[in-house]
Formats: structure tokens, sequence, C-alpha cells
């Protein structure tokens, strides 16, 4: 069958199973009630401590096929994940399913574990580094299941994705249970994925480096959601949390990309008091923020609150008084942990919080603007960033879908040629992440392209001199340059991963490609 933006995708897919397809981006409503986990009695004198992770899989009991679910905040520094599966595959446990909000190169060892069956399922909002390549070539028995931000706690809140246990990388915890990612030798910051798993596993364990006398003061995760203590020699790095693009631009080819972002906010009419704002951790975007941040100084404008992965640059902008306050699901750098210790302005939400669209009110839904970024876009606005040109898993949503959705403004930045030889834009993208309904405008290094559905906004930004452009051109200008039209990579593979939208309703899928 086709969901609504044209993309075939089976009506079952085996080891995954019945599919409900992407009708658009606001037309799923949820049914029914919040799931829950089992309510549970600990009497005076209980001692949660045990004396390993071996004593966990036992007392739990941890049994095949179960959902084992962890969070990403130490990214590429965590070693819970792997010390966790090794006792699994120690204790010769089969198919269980690893629902791990981001997968790193760190996660590397996790292959064998997919090869041997001790791992056949998968659960993430990204998968980067040597998992990307294995999922894409086959290496597990289920397809990955590839969820935004918002679409998992969603997904876990409704019932749909059910967690066993869930294991905590605490960089601090007391002896009741009270966990904290503000203080401790692997302190990270924010536990805002960690949340939804302490909310709703049927069995919660504080993995921790650093357990203290009772009682912890400044509480993310309460003793009431965590039923074990174990404590370990490590949890992880910190320096890992910072792997990948978190440094500011000195491209000048990006610096002019940047401006031009900056330029497009403040012409759009929304850079004015009150003003909410969300950006990416990549060179670009905090370029970007670093200009926008100049604009509101100019200005004297105040902003409400900035958003999403917080890193410096936006703590920054804190500290200045340009925003009220710094939301933080995740904390991207050193420097934003510091703050979350001592900055009363600097406030923990869950991805629940933050981003589900089936909640009361999620924060997304108050953003001014947001600017993201890209692997691929086609004609229509849609935008890729699962999957690179040759069809192999390279990230995943993240937050993406949930921003673009919520914010009023959608910027996507990227170069309009990627490599030298890969267009960026192009009539139809490798996979579809993002809905081209919620994007607003594309910002590229020759050039940027309106949404149509926003006439108005492209009237603004014509007005202010910028170099607006169709969709079209754009696409013409980058395949002039890499030679010719290119055809979107396919597959008739298997299945390997489902790219489900933040509803839950699958917006694409990613087939096999031979190794």
């Amino acid at each position: 069958m086709k969901n609504s933006l044209g993309r075939e995708i089976p009506e079952f897919i085996e080891g995954y199973g019945e599919v409900r397809p992407f009708k658009g981006a606001f037309a799923t409503v949820p049914e029914g009630n919040r799931a829950g986990a089992p309510l549970k009695t600990v009497n005076p004198g209980h001692d949660k401590m045990l004396d390993s992770i071996e004593a966990v899989f036992k007392k739990v009991p941890i049994t095949d096929g179960m959902t084992l679910a962890f969070h990403h905040h130490l990214r590429n520094g965590d070693y819970v994940v792997n010390m966790v599966m090794d006792v699994a595959a120690k204790l010769g446990l089969k198919d269980l399913e690893v629902s791990l909000t981001g997968v790193f190169p760190t996660h590397e060892p996790l292959i064998e574990h997919m090869k041997n069956g001790v791992i056949t399922g998968l659960r993430t909002s990204g998968i980067y580094g040597p998992i990307a390549k294995a999922v894409t070539q086959g290496v597990l028995k289920k397809p990955a299941v590839l969820h935004t931000h918002g679409g998992r706690p969603a997904a876990v809140a409704a019932g749909r994705h059910k967690v066993d246990v869930a294991f905590v990388a605490a960089p601090t915890v007391d002896t009741y249970g009270n966990i904290t990612g503000r203080q401790g030798p692997a302190a990270c910051g924010a536990l805002g994925y960690a949340m939804t798993d302490a909310e709703f596993a049927s069995v919660v364990v504080a993995v921790s480096d650093n357990v203290i006398d009772y009682p912890l003061t400044k509480i993310s995760i309460p003793q009431t959601k965590v039923d074990y203590i174990v404590k370990v020699d490590c949890i992880g790095d910190p320096n890992g949390i910072v792997s990948g693009t978190t440094q500011m631009t000195t491209d000048p080819v990006k610096i002019e990309m940047a401006q031009i972002c900056a330029d497009v906010i403040k012409a759009s009419g929304y850079l004015k008091d009150g003003f909410s704002f969300q950006t990416g951790a990549g060179g670009a975007s905090l370029k970007a923020a670093d200009y926008v941040s100049q604009m509101m100084e100019e200005g004297n404008i105040k902003g409400s609150f900035a958003m999403g992965g917080i890193h410096g640059y936006m703590i920054q902008m804190v500290e200045k008084g340009l925003f009220k306050a710094a939301f933080d699901v995740q904390t991207f750098d050193l420097e934003s942990i510091a703050s979350y210790s001592k900055n009363e302005n600097h406030i923990e939400m869950s991805a629940e919080f933050y981003a589900s669209p089936f909640c009361k009110g999620a924060l997304v839904n108050k953003l001014d603007a947001v600017i993201l970024g890209a692997t691929e876009i086609d004609v229509n606005f849609n935008v890729n960033v699962v999957s690179g040109s040759t069809g192999f898993i390279m990230g995943g949503s993240g937050g993406h879908s949930d921003a673009a959705a919520g914010a009023d403004l959608t910027i996507i930045v990227a170069n309009l040629v990627r490599s030298g030889k890969y267009p960026i834009v192009m009539d139809e993208v490798t996979t579809i992440t993002t809905p081209g309904e919620t994007i607003d405008v594309v910002v590229t290094d020759c050039g940027i392209a309106v949404n149509p559905a926003r006439k108005e906004l492209k009237d603004r930004l014509v007005a202010a001199g910028l170099p607006v452009k169709t969709i079209e051109e754009l696409k013409k200008m980058a395949d002039d340059i890499v030679g010719g039209p290119q055809k979107r990579f396919e597959s008739d593979g298997r299945v390997v991963a489902v790219v489900e939208y933040r509803d839950g309703t699958v917006i694409d899928v990613v087939r096999e490609i031979k190794a």
C-alpha cells in the first residue's frame, strides 16, 4: 500500500506487525488510556542494593524475549549498555529487544550479540557508526524501529512499546533510588529520556558509579520509580557526550548560510519579545544561534525560552538575559552540564514534556522557530535525516519531526551538494523522515526556498532582499553541479528498519543492502 506521501509500505512487516500508514502530520488521534507500571510495595527496612548486574538478571528474572531499555545521555561515552548486554550473553539469553534512545559507535560490541541472536530487535531514535551499517545490511532478525524523541514516549505511554526492564545509567543515586545527572564523575546533566522508562517500565534499575547516602536533595528520577540499585566501577566517560559536531563552524560558506538563517528569522516577524527558539548542535546551526543572539541584543528583544538538547551557546543566551529559561531534555556539552548544576533557569524536562504528540501539551507546540539539518530534501519539502543517498542508515529523526511539527517557523539548513557529489535537493528523497507540510524554509549555499503553503512568509523574505528561489530552481542548480538529475536509491531487499512518524504511523521503511 501507499501512505499519504506516496511511499510504498507493506501492510504487514515480519517482526514488526501490522502497519498503520502515515496519513498526515496531525491526522492521527490517539485512543484508549495511558499504560502504567505494575503496582508494588516496599516495606520499611527493604534494601534496594544488589551486588551486580548479573544479580539483577536473576532477581527480576530477565528471560528470553524481554525488552531492555537504556538512555543515551552519555552518548558516545556510555558504558552501561555494553555492560548489561554482555551479562545477557554470558547467561545465554536470546531474542532480547534493546530499546536505546540513541545508538553510537561505542555500542559496536552489540553487533556480535545481534549476530548470535542475543539481540533480535532494536528501537531507537538514531543509529550512528558501525551498528547503522550492520542494521542496513540485515544483521537483526527483526526490523529496527526508528522513533522520534516524542514518538517513543508516546508509544510507551500508549502501551504499544512495553519496557520490561529499564537500566538507568545514573551519574549519582542515593541508597533508596533517587537519581540525578547533576553530579558524579560521569555527570551528564538532564535525564529527560530516562524519565519515560522510569515512569512506565515494569522494573527500573539504577546503575551507578556514585552511590551516596540518603537523601539526595536535587532529584531527577525519584525513589518511587526505582526497584534496584547496582554500583559499578564506571558508567561512562562524560567527554564522550561532546562527540560529534558541537562546535561553531568556521567554514565561510556555512557562516554565510548561518547568517541567512538568522536573517530569515528576523524577516519572518517572529523575532520579537517572547520569542522561543530551538537549534541543533551542528556547526552552522550554532553559528546561526550566535547571529540570532546578536540580533536580540541589538533589538533589546527579551525571548521566552530556548529548548531541546541544550549546548553552551544557548546557556550563554540565557545568562545574558535574552531568554527567561532553557528547557533541557539532553545536555550536549560540559559547559551546559555545569550550568544545569547551578542555574535555576536551566530546567530539566522529560522527553514526553518536550515532544510527545499524545500528551496534554508538549513544549514543541510553543516553539516559534527551529533550525534543523538534512541529508536530503525533495521538491515537496520532505526531509531525510535517516539515511544517506547510498541507502545506508546514518542517523535518525531524534527530535527533528517533533520540532518541525510544533514550530511556527521550521528552517532546514544544508549545503546544496554534499561531499561534492550528492545533491541535497532531489525529486524524491531516499527515506522520508519529516513530512514537507511541516517544513517552511530551506536555506542552502545557493539560495533559499519557501514552502508554497507559506506565501505570506515568502513575500516577507523577498521584501527583505533575501535570495529566494523555488525549490525546483534549487534542484536544477544541484543537478547542474553534479552533472545531471540523480535517481533515488532503491532496494527490493527485506525491510530492515521501520521509520515511524511521531504519531506511531509508518512514514517510510529502509530496505536491506547486501554486504
